[in-house]
């Protein structure tokens, strides 16, 4: 099928009402910039249309009511009204009706209501419909008074910052939709109303709702491929806009990103939901914040602990990356979500399989990009070595045989990376004579040249370790917590894997502070007395396995 129109926009009229006299309303301001983004995006002037005045006639209302079965998409426009209004109520119920009549009202993991917040209204108070549809939230809400504060095209350079970087969600997401209808059947060729945004095309006698689509094609009736899904956990108020800004980045690179609607607030239906779109997926992200976040219904953790306890579940099976990341110099008084942190800084259960990163949103970025190329690259080399492993079988072999290498040419060196204050330049020495002895590749700090240089090698030695041993010596705990930091900091190295082995050598000279120092983010080697090998055993034996 094609419809008539692109887009009907569905709102209570009290909504488009200017505060002053002489400026646009909201919804005709919003109307008339997603007319102009839309159709950038489509290549395409779009149709959309909307009932421009409250009608108060039975006979045009149901005229109205009529033609939504040729409309491809409903934008809802949610505020306290709406939800009180019988007629826009019976709008977005009477197109559900529609669109269940003619396929659906999901398209793939699509759904063709798109719920716009311009004014909050409580979950349990929107209609039961829409409550499980993510929304565009058009509003920013105080922290500190708890007040919302719509976004708008005349506020100030911030909110309009924000409400156009809302509006250009919206507009990627309606074209993926609607590009998905059109290689379905419907919307291509809309009638000849497409092509025109109005406020409400007049509606004659006998107009058609719906008109019939060619035969589709042989290629057409096959299945998509599934795009690739990474899965965007859910956030605190605090982080919505950045998770919108990942996911903004994610869809870009045409990848489809889950959870696709807000997850239920019972504990044993949020569970089946974010198992399944892990399970779909092919990394996840996490980004931490400083509010602990809503407790589902019969559960004693938040929804953000619970989406990282079933991801760690998730990647127990290998093969599947996570990226934590938490804001620099965080403030944080929640007693439940500062233990939460800690644990991930410290538990190795947690860390297992993830990259923690504690640096600012865009190093996060910026390594979240690295990942999904890396990703991508060796994807596509594992595919041409497997294509081609069976004629190289052979010259596989001999080259492990003269080389020492693993399968495939993979090294299998085990790389140490010892970290030491310039102090104790030559003080490593022993540690590192030894671990060399045991078959480790040992890396030492280099000292002397130009300081972008020392750092960069500090960088690329950081981002091919297998395991990181940091002499604690002349250093004093402040340089040693900067340099676990660092280790966190990794990913955004360029590092494909996370280091899983970090130790610390607690070393001459002693002091009370070393006596008393203590962390579960690594393994603590005291060694203050003399050099005694038995000492690393332990860290031996994990490197060793």
């Amino acid at each position: 099928m094609s419809f008539e129109n692109d887009v009907f926009i569905s709102y209570a009229h009290i909504d488009d009402m200017a505060l002053m006299e002489g400026q646009k309303g909201w919804i005709s301001s919003f109307h008339r910039a997603l007319d102009i983004r839309l159709g950038q995006l489509l290549g395409r002037p779009p149709s959309i249309w909307r009932d421009p005045a409250l009608q108060g006639n039975e006979v045009f209302a149901d005229r109205l009511v009529e033609r939504l079965p040729g409309v491809a998409i409903l934008v809802s426009v949610i505020s306290p009204r709406y939800m009180k209004s019988d007629w826009c109520l019976r709008e977005l119920h009477e197109f559900i009706k529609a669109a269940n009549r003619l396929g659906g009202v999901r398209v793939g993991h699509k759904t063709r209501v798109f719920k716009i917040i311009k004014t909050p209204v409580p979950l349990e108070q929107q209609d039961p419909d829409i409550q499980h549809m993510l929304g565009y939230d058009f509003f920013t809400t105080d922290s500190h008074t708890g007040r919302s504060k719509e976004l708008s095209q005349g506020g100030d350079a911030e909110m309009q910052r924000l409400y156009f970087a809302k509006l250009d969600d919206l507009a990627h997401d309606l074209t993926d939709l609607i590009e998905e209808l059109e290689a379905n059947g419907g919307p291509a060729a809309v009638s000849s109303s497409a092509g025109r945004s109005s406020e409400m095309a007049p509606i004659e006698p006998g107009a058609p709702g719906v008109t019939s689509a060619p035969a589709r094609s042989a290629e057409a009736e096959a299945p998509a491929a599934l795009a690739k899904a990474v899965f965007l956990a859910e956030t605190t108020f605090d982080l919505r806009e950045k998770r919108d800004a990942i996911r903004r980045e994610l869809l870009t690179q045409g990848l489809l990103v889950l959870p696709d609607q807000p997850l239920p607030l019972v504990l044993e239906q949020c569970e089946v939901a974010i198992r399944e779109a892990l399970d779909r997926s092919m990394l996840s992200i996490h980004l931490v914040g400083r509010n602990y976040g809503i407790v589902p219904e019969g559960a004693t953790q938040s929804m953000i602990v619970i989406q990282n306890e079933f991801a760690i579940e998730r990647a127990a099976a290998g093969g599947y990356p996570r990226l934590i990341w938490i804001p620099e110099n965080l403030d944080c008084d929640d007693d439940r979500q500062l233990k939460f942190i800690d644990h991930l800084q410290t538990d190795t259960r947690i860390q297992q399989g993830a990259d923690i990163l504690q640096t600012p949103f865009e190093e996060f970025k910026a390594a979240m990009n690295r990942r999904l190329r890396d990703d991508e690259k060796e994807k596509a080399a594992a595919a041409a070595a497997a294509a081609s492993a069976a004629a190289a079988s052979t010259a596989a072999a001999v080259d492990r045989e003269t080389t020492g290498s693993g399968p495939d040419g993979e090294d299998k060196l085990v790389r140490v990376y010892i970290i030491s204050d310039r102090r104790d330049e030559e003080a490593p020495a022993a540690l590192s004579d030894y671990l060399y002895d045991q078959g480790f590749e040992v890396t030492l700090p280099v000292f002397e040249g130009d300081e972008a240089q020392l750092r960069k090698d500090h960088e690329e030695n950081l981002s091919v370790c297998d395991a990181v041993l940091f002499y604690y010596g002349e250093g004093n705990e402040l340089w040693l917590r900067q340099k676990l930091r660092e280790v966190q900091k990794s990913a955004a190295f360029g590092r494909k894997k996370p280091i899983v082995i970090k130790a610390i050598y607690v070393a001459p000279p002693d002091s009370p502070s070393k006596a008393k120092f203590r962390t579960r983010e690594a393994m603590v080697i005291d060694q203050r007395a003399p050099f005694d090998p038995a000492a690393l055993s332990e860290f031996i034996g994990q490197l060793q396995s």
